[in-house]
């Protein structure tokens, strides 16, 4: 009995034996659903016939069939023909990529602007969403603050969304605090007196400031300057400054510092027009042609020196950096050459002296960019502030950016830069022969105003980007 249980538990009954059937005619029916869908997809886009022609030709198949050897055959072919498919897909599509390719070649600048419009929109989108990027607690401040204002962004009316950032040194964001500081005014009204405070900002590279919405006070009892030429060498009136950020409250307090002894003062004699500021560039008494100039090692050299390395009358725009009280650019404009000066406020009114002579003065430091376009100046001078108290990489910087700004066959007038002897050769000069100017003079002499154990040097030189 146990063994006839077992043969029977084995065997299969009827109705199972029927229901087995059955599953294998519904999966049969399922498979020839899904072949007959695949093969109508492929007729209706025009490409069926002709892929399975090309398929039965060159792909035998490579499932051995097992009972239906037809069914598995139209399954091989039927996978083939979609991998083929796909390689076509994959094929159109690089072909597309290559058509707009060619497509933006042709349009050209117009595409290429497109793009860096779309680009520099995106780069605003991506700011904007940072609320601010730099500025981490943006979201704190009121709708309405100053900083806000000062920072922005702003959206641009009619403008899609697109939006605006004021200009702002990028290293304003370390020294937020001292941004708020300076930002904290009533606007409409009168600005606060922190012009010393507003220049420390500048030197830790918060440069430019942002703009204010207020008003700078009015000197008390101001006057009218003096009329052109006399302004030149005229000192200006007390009442044409606000004192409050300097040392001394008064002109005639300039003007003596420079006699006084001890005192670490920038430009300390620039004030007093009738001393040694008066004789700068200057040829020397007695000499009434270029033989200052002509000295092997003289570093003192003359404007009208120099300007004979021009062509007549093609020295017409200049730029003086770090240009102290502006005399250089008076002596300029006497020769009918307009330069603007840069200059700081070091404990005196440098620029406001500057514009009470009539000549352009710019509030700006040695580490800004030269707001000119590429190729505009004809002359480009620099007297000590250029020197080797810069770290090396900002000096480079900024004498490329000299490059920048000089017209081919305009002219850097290197004047008394100063670094120590061991820097010169293997630092400085190579340093100026990197950037790519020809030397039309080169004179080197110590500097020996803190003693010869100094080590220190002196350079002054004509150098004129080439013409190119």
């Amino acid at each position: 009995m146990g063994s006839m249980d077992y043969d029977i538990g084995k065997k299969p009954r009827p109705d199972q034996h029927h229901q087995q059937q059955q599953q294998r005619r519904s999966r049969a029916v399922v498979v020839l659903l899904f072949l007959t869908n695949a093969a109508s997809i492929l007729v209706f886009s025009g490409a069926g016939a002709a892929l399975h022609a090309h398929v039965g030709r060159r792909y035998p198949a490579a499932v051995h069939a097992w009972g239906s050897s037809k069914l598995l055959r139209e399954l091989n072919l039927t996978g083939l023909a979609l991998a083929a498919s796909h390689a076509e897909v994959v094929d159109l599509s690089n072909r597309l990529t290559a058509a707009n390719k060619q497509l933006e070649a042709i349009l050209g600048g117009g595409s290429a602007a497109k793009r860096d419009m779309e680009a520099a929109r995106e780069e605003q989108r991506q700011a904007a969403a940072a609320n601010g990027g730099l500025w981490r607690r943006e979201r704190d401040l009121p709708a309405g603050g100053e900083l806000r204002w000062a920072v922005g962004p702003h959206r641009r009316p009619g403008a899609g969304g697109e939006v605006m950032f004021p200009a702002v040194g990028q290293a304003c964001h370390r020294h937020r605090g001292d941004l708020e500081r300076y930002m904290n005014y009533t606007a409409g009204g009168e600005c606060p007196s922190d012009e010393a405070f507003a220049q420390r900002l500048m030197l830790k590279g918060c440069e430019p400031l942002p703009r204010r919405r207020c008003r700078p006070r009015t000197p008390a009892g101001y006057v009218e300057p003096a009329p052109l030429p006399a302004s030149l060498w005229a000192i200006p009136p007390d009442t044409s400054v606000v004192w409050d950020a300097y040392t001394c409250k008064n002109y005639s307090c300039l003007v003596n510092r420079g006699k006084a002894k001890g005192g670490s003062y920038d430009c300390k004699d620039c004030f007093d027009l009738r001393g040694r500021e008066k004789d700068r560039w200057m040829r020397r008494a007695g000499n009434n042609d270029d033989d200052d100039d002509r000295e092997e090692n003289s570093l003192d050299y003359t404007i009208d020196g120099v300007l004979a390395t021009f062509p007549k009358g093609t020295a017409r725009i200049g730029l003086d950096i770090g240009g102290g009280t502006g005399t250089f650019a008076a002596r300029m404009r006497e020769r009918g050459v307009t330069v603007v000066t840069t200059s700081m406020n070091f404990d005196g009114p440098f620029c406001g002296f500057i514009a009470s002579r009539g000549l352009v003065a710019m509030h700006l430091s040695v580490a800004a960019r030269l707001p000119f376009p590429d190729g505009a100046l004809d002359l480009v001078h620099s007297m000590h502030v250029l020197s080797g108290w810069i770290p090396d990489a900002v000096l480079e910087l900024a004498l490329f950016d000299v490059f920048r700004v000089l017209r081919p066959g305009g002219v850097f007038w290197l004047d008394h830069f100063f670094g120590l002897g061991a820097q010169l050769d293997a630092t400085y000069v190579p340093m100026f022969e990197r950037i790519g100017f020809e030397k039309l003079r080169w004179n080197a002499g110590r500097k020996l105003d803190r003693g010869v154990e100094m080590d220190e040097w002196y350079i002054s030189a004509l150098l004129r980007k080439p013409r190119r």
